[in-house]
């Protein structure tokens, strides 16, 4: 088993400082101790917010200042964090940036996302990823994608043909396609049989209202949490031992024809 917290918190946009201790207070008001492994969802960029037009100024140099302090909040509480993106520096350019961290405060695997939103002029302002990203949690493989990934059904399907069986998400998905949002992640999950969990973030900003809605959603598609528009702290149990024995009885993999998917 697994738990997960999901920690739906609003933003403040290029205030890094306030949005840390913004993830301090969460943790000190709502995380409970628990024998069994936890790991801890952030949103979309939570270091900075949907700043990235001032980038140059903003990301932080490859997320390392972000995993400094998440990685002392991990040791602190004994908990993972996995999922929830920052304002990466690279040589390259700033990158949207997911970061796991493990118990011990370690930097286990990052994810730049790959998928960058013309809507929001993230292709002008951002590098874009170009791999996958799967780790391990509990001896149980999972992934990590961002927001408008979870569009393009075909990458999140390679992670599970990869062997992932939770998908982590965080997002800043707004609130006038939230139906989007709740429909897209139900049917990933159904699709690639696996758990998906996503973080949303509440707020508004740049007079854009943001949904929250955050989710944790079974291989089946049933929905065992879904959040409200404000800040909550909610922690569900899940169990990845079922993924292979429904992917077994599906048989979607096994019968696949990509040699026929191809453009």
């Amino acid at each position: 088993m697994l738990r997960i917290g999901i920690a739906q918190i609003n933003i403040k946009i290029g205030d890094r400082a306030a949005n840390y201790k913004a993830v301090e207070d969460w943790m000190e008001k709502y995380y409970v101790p628990s024998d069994t492994e936890t790991v801890i969802v952030l949103p979309e960029i939570w270091d900075v917010g949907y700043a990235i037009e001032e980038a140059a100024t903003l990301a932080d140099p490859e997320g390392r200042g972000s995993a400094e302090f998440l990685s002392g909040l991990a040791q602190k509480y004994n908990v993972w964090f996995a999922g929830g993106s920052v304002l990466a520096g690279t040589p390259n350019g700033a990158a949207n940036r997911a970061q796991v961290i493990n118990p011990k405060g370690e930097y286990i695997a990052h994810y730049d996302k790959v998928h960058l939103i013309p809507l929001m002029d993230e292709d002008k302002y951002l590098v874009g990823g170009k791999t996958e990203c799967l780790f391990e949690i509990g001896g149980v493989t999972a992934g990590s994608v961002i927001c408008y990934d979870i569009r393009f059904c075909e990458w999140l399907r390679l992670c599970a043909v990869h062997g992932a069986k939770i998908m982590f998400i965080s997002a800043e998905w707004p609130t006038v396609r939230i139906d989007h949002w709740i429909a897209l992640l139900r049917a990933r999950a159904i699709e690639d049989m696996m758990y998906v969990v996503a973080c949303n973030r509440i707020g508004n900003s740049k007079d854009t209202d943001f949904g929250g809605h955050s989710m944790v959603i079974d291989p089946w598609g049933k929905i065992l949490y879904e959040g409200t528009d404000q800040e909550e702290g909610a922690f569900t149990e899940i169990d990845p031992s079922t993924v292979e024995g429904i992917r077994d009885h599906l048989k979607v993999f096994e019968v696949r024809h990509p040699e026929l998917y191809k453009e």
